[in-house]
């Protein structure tokens, strides 16, 4: 995901939770205008239920901002976008609808005309605008402008400091917003739904430096209180044009230990589990079995191989590192089923899932005879080898080390381990590059090109390895230029292929998100992405 959905270890932090709706949007090529003339603005009733959360404390409010999960959870909630993610794909938000043009270069979005900001202005086709030439502005600092904004005409020049204004944003009208690409992009009404692309308001932002401490926004809650190291409420935005909003409040608490104890002590409603506290929930003859859900994550976690240092960049020496470890074994024993074992690098339940992907399986006997095969002829012959991983006190996490156990006992390898900490760690990725890393990603978008063209394109900023294959580039690139989405899927998993074959990266296991939920909450969902929605949460009586 962008660098906040760079997974380290799969692990649920509810947090980072979110939307999870299922209704379907209309034919975005064929739908009609809306109205171009002001509606009256609703207020609902008001609601005094409260949901407490954990979570971490967040480093900003401001979309343009917004980078790691701990801000990306809370913009979720205060602010909105044209349109938004649910488990059915891209639903409409402030859009109500969208065109495309045949040469689908040209997006002509028609907006609703009853969303007001919080502090009651307007918002208009123009506040998009603004915000993202904002956002877009280099002196604003954000480093997620450039992954989700960039295929608008001009934004490269207005994030290069060669423009500034977005050429290819245009006004039409108050509820008529024109979207002109430099060049076809299928993905990119996926890329419209993070909060990168959401609408502030000018008079908000102008308000001073620290805007984003009291902001104002058209989501579903609005900020009650930031109790710095503490805690932070949403309140209930009862003008919300989404409907009627059903919540109160929900505090989220900045709280230290474990979420299960949290949790059993009563002082959060919602806990994400996993490892022992997963094996407790889910005893039949425990008490919390009954409150244990589990939700597919669109995540991969994967060893990475820096395909232009020894001895990785021999595909004979990738492929035999991958065969030489049993991934199935490891879920049921390491993991205790909580994972599924990862057939490719596109996870169950993402458009373009091939439920025919063959990874390298298990094969010690294949394994020795590849490395023989090898320019390095035997184990012997490999140079030292060192394993990148993210984490704090030297403390490796268990899925590495058994797989470190299966190098050295199935090959014979010696396999060092470098630990960083987080910060530290993706420096490294992307600057001194060792020969394998132990990574992940989680999907900010339900689209293919989330995981292939951000990690495996040639130069891609999180290809950390270094991978490149002409041939995958360009079905990338023909992928993201049809306008004909099955055709575009086809492609994409030709480009999986293309990289399973080359050993560009060892996939390990796509991901399961465990929450237990208190009996008298309803309505909390969570989507592929691990974003929640709040509004439709209902806190009974207790």
């Amino acid at each position: 995901m962008i660098p906040a959905a760079l997974v380290l270890l799969l692990a649920l932090a509810v947090g980072c939770t979110g939307n999870g709706q299922t209704t379907s949007p209309p034919d975005s090529t064929t739908n009609t205008p809306g109205s171009t003339t002001a509606a009256p603005i609703t207020t609902a009733p008001a609601s005094s239920t409260v949901l407490n959360l954990e979570a971490s404390e967040p480093y900003t409010l401001d979309p343009a901002l917004a980078a790691e999960s701990g801000s990306i959870l809370f913009v979720n909630q205060i602010f909105s976008g044209l349109v938004k993610t649910g488990n059915a794909g891209i639903l409409p938000d402030i859009a109500t609808s969208w065109d495309i043009s045949t040469d689908g270069k040209t997006y002509t979005f028609h907006l609703r005309n009853d969303v007001a900001f919080q502090n009651g202005h307007r918002l208009t086709a123009n506040d998009f605008k603004y915000s993202w030439e904002r956002a877009c502005t280099p002196s604003v600092g954000s480093t997620t402008a450039a992954t989700y904004l960039a295929d608008i005409a001009g934004a490269v020049e207005m994030l290069t400091g060669r423009a500034t204004s977005l050429s290819g944003v245009k006004v039409v009208d108050d509820y008529t917003l024109q979207i002109t690409l430099a060049k076809p992009a299928s993905y990119l009404i996926y890329k419209l739904a993070f909060v990168t692309a959401f609408a502030v308001d000018k008079t908000n932002v102008a308000s001073g430096a620290n805007w984003w401490e009291t902001p104002s926004g058209t989501g579903p809650f609005k900020l009650g209180s930031w109790v710095k190291t503490t805690s932070i409420t949403l309140s209930q935005n009862r003008n919300y044009y989404g409907g009627a909003v059903k919540l109160g409040s929900a505090v989220f608490k900045f709280l230290a230990g474990r979420s299960m104890d949290l949790y059993e002590t009563n002082q959060i409603d919602v806990a994400g589990i996993g490892g022992d506290d997963l094996d407790r929930a889910s005893d039949p003859a425990g008490s919390f079995a009954s409150q244990l859900k589990s939700v597919p994550e669109l995540s991969l976690s994967y060893i990475g191989f820096n395909v232009e240092k020894a001895p990785f960049d021999d595909p004979l020496i990738r492929k035999a590192f991958s065969m030489a470890v049993d991934l199935n074994k490891m879920v049921s024993l390491t993991f205790n089923d909580a994972v599924d074992a990862a057939n490719g690098v596109l996870p169950t339940g993402i458009p373009g899932y091939d439920a025919n992907s063959k990874a390298l399986g298990f094969d010690i006997t294949q394994a020795k005879a590849l490395i023989a095969q090898s320019k390095y002829g035997s184990v012997a012959n490999l140079p030292a080898i060192t394993i990148t991983t993210s984490g704090y006190g030297g403390l490796i996490d268990g899925g590495l080390q058994a797989i470190i156990n299966e190098w050295q006992v199935n090959l014979g390898v010696t396999i060092n381990v470098r630990q960083l900490e987080p910060s530290v760690f993706l420096y490294n990725l992307k600057q001194e590059k060792d020969q394998m890393f132990y990574s992940g990603w989680i999907a900010d978008y339900p689209n293919p090109q989330d995981f292939l063209d951000i990690l495996f394109r040639t130069g891609a900023d999180f290809n950390s390895g270094g991978y490149s294959n002409p041939a995958v580039d360009a079905l990338l690139d023909q992928a993201a230029a049809t306008t004909d989405s099955n055709a575009g899927l086809s492609l994409y998993q030709q480009a999986q292929r293309l990289i399973l074959a080359d050993a560009a990266v060892m996939p390990l296991f796509f991901g399961q998100e465990y929450i237990l939920v208190k009996p008298y909450v309803t309505g909390f969902q969570i989507n592929p992405m691990g974003m929640l929605v709040l509004d439709q949460v209902v806190v009974a009586s207790h």
